[in-house]
């Protein structure tokens, strides 16, 4: 029956249900806010959760601890995930994707050439499974900017037998 010495669903931790989603914090900033007694603090926090097999989400969130923050960002990733096309470990065509300033371009690579990617655009590519991919990050060196035009690259994928089909409805 109940037991004197266990509260009542009180104090009992809740538990994450068990994923496979890796997760990484690409950036992590102190963000102030000037009010009328002085400066706020604040952490801004941007995290990519992917499962290595095709499945990735990022979230920005901002909280008063870096714990928090980074939780948060970590539960916005995995309410947006997206799914990509993986082609033999790559992506399966080139594409060109731009957010605010910031420009990458995603090149499929063949069998055992590897990531060649530079910083917050190799996190994403590997949190996603890809493992053979070329890139290119021009423009805004803004890390966050650059994971969300990776992002909305990725969103931007086709495979082939998608591409037949939408040409055959035209």
């Amino acid at each position: 029956m109940f037991d004197r010495n266990q509260k009542r669903g009180r104090g009992r931790k809740q538990r994450e249900p068990k994923d496979d989603f890796e997760q990484k914090v690409i950036d992590l900033a102190r963000v102030t806010r000037v009010m009328a007694g002085g400066k706020r603090m604040r952490f801004r926090a941007c995290v990519v959760v992917g499962d290595m097999k095709g499945q990735i989400g990022m979230g920005v969130a901002k909280g008063a601890d870096v714990a928090i923050s980074v939780n948060k960002a970590a539960a916005k990733a995995r309410k947006k995930l997206i799914t990509i096309p993986l082609v033999n470990d790559t992506i399966p065509h080139v594409i060109v994707s731009k957010f605010c300033g910031a420009e990458v371009f995603l090149k499929p690579a063949r069998t055992g050439r590897g990531v060649i990617a530079g910083g917050p655009v190799r996190s994403v590519v590997e949190l996603a499974g890809i493992k053979n991919i070329t890139s290119k990050m021009r423009g805004s060196k803004n890390k966050v900017n650059n994971v969300h035009a990776v992002m909305n690259g990725l969103q931007e994928l086709r495979t082939e037998k998608e591409i037949r089909k939408i040409r055959a409805s035209k």
